[in-house]
């Protein structure tokens, strides 16, 4: 399916922080094979344990969970480098191990661009002291099909905050988590 307009609806994790048979759902790489459940219906407890903790065995570091102040600064860091490239972004969020970027891309070249902004994140990052691999290999990129989709993304996107999500969107700019309890 071609993205309407260019638009994508962008999302990615930390590192460690998603893998190969998790409880909460999880998907074989290029669907190789048949993975029961995803993350709104996981599969029954148990049923991956032993997938799972081989994939947490294989990595090489422990999973990376962002703190407030990192969060800030990786949807700021994000959309530095987004914008640098002439990516349009409408709005992004980011969370402890979650990120979602709504823009609209070139020649539907989605994952190049992502990578340098997760890059650069990165070394941003790193500078204000996180150390190691920070995001999980590439992204999921779904191709936006219509306008009502796009509002639809754009909000759901936006309300991340609830989540303990840094978002920043191009009306209002950088939008801090809202305070639970």
């Amino acid at each position: 399916m071609r993205a309407w307009n260019g638009w994508y609806h962008v999302s990615g994790s930390t590192y460690g922080t998603w893998l190969p048979g998790d409880p909460r759902g999880w998907r074989a790489r290029w669907h190789r094979e048949h993975v029961d459940g995803d993350h709104r219906n996981p599969p029954p407890p148990g049923k991956y344990e032993q997938r799972h903790e081989m994939a947490r065995w294989r990595t090489k570091s422990p999973p990376v969970y962002l703190d407030d102040r990192q969060r800030k600064v990786a949807v700021e860091a994000i959309i530095e480098k987004l914008s640098e490239i002439e990516i349009e972004v409408l709005v992004a969020s980011v969370d402890s191990m979650h990120y979602h970027v709504l823009a609209r891309f070139r020649d539907d070249q989605v994952r190049k661009p992502v990578g340098r902004a997760k890059k650069h994140a990165s070394f941003v990052l790193r500078k204000s002291g996180l150390v190691g691999t920070v995001w999980a290999k590439k992204c999921h990129a779904l191709p936006i099909a219509d306008r009502s989709h796009q509002v639809n993304v754009f909000h759901y996107i936006r309300d991340h905050t609830n989540e303990d999500a840094w978002v920043w969107t191009f009306r209002d700019g950088l939008i801090p988590p809202k305070a639970h309890g």
